[in-house]
């Protein structure tokens, strides 16, 4: 039984611009988001505003999952990332280096590579194709675990808005299907 699931990743925000830690802003022009998908057997969303509004602008109806929400930056939610490095140079540093640090007060990047990594694998029992509007940090997590890459390459995986990035396979079996969603040109 082989299972696709196509992550995309949610349109512009203001937050995203500005590098500020999601504050729940909507996504900038809804009418302009397009993106050609393929069809799915089912579809989910991350819960926040900007994954479930893109999801709308793609036209499909998704399903919130709690498990594919963002990774919880604790007290530095609503910050720029230039507000944390000047308050808190030393906890930015050894957070984006030491994969289980929440200098933060929220989730290490360790406890979210898990936690996403646990839907995947409940997700890859299921055949077919699962389109998912999800956050950046959930493809990186995604793309980790289909690789088996290790956590210290968390931020050096870039996933632009509007990108979809495909995995097929299953539960301990998966590939990363780089361009065009679906293989077709």
């Amino acid at each position: 039984m082989t299972c696709r699931v196509v992550l995309v990743a949610p349109a512009i925000t203001p937050s995203l611009r500005r590098a500020r830690f999601d504050d729940g802003d909507s996504i900038e022009n809804p009418g302009a988001v397009a993106l050609a998908l393929p069809a799915a057997g089912r579809a989910v969303s991350s819960p926040s505003v900007r994954c479930r509004e893109t999801a709308a602008a793609l036209g499909l109806d998704a399903s919130v999952e709690p498990a594919l929400a963002g990774l919880d930056a604790g007290r530095w939610r609503g910050r720029t990332l230039e507000e944390v490095g000047a308050a808190e140079p030393q906890a930015l540093v050894r957070w984006l280096s030491e994969p289980g640090a929440a200098p933060h007060g929220g989730e290490s990047v360790r406890e979210f590579c898990a936690r996403v990594t646990a839907w995947l694998e409940t997700a890859g029992g299921t055949a077919g194709r699962t389109v998912a509007v999800v956050e950046p940090e959930v493809v990186r997590a995604v793309v980790l675990h289909a690789l088996g890459a290790p956590e210290t390459a968390f931020w050096r995986v870039d996933v632009p808005p509007l990108t979809a990035t495909e995995v097929t396979g299953g539960p301990g079996r998966w590939n990363v299907r780089l361009g065009q969603v679906g293989g077709r040109p």
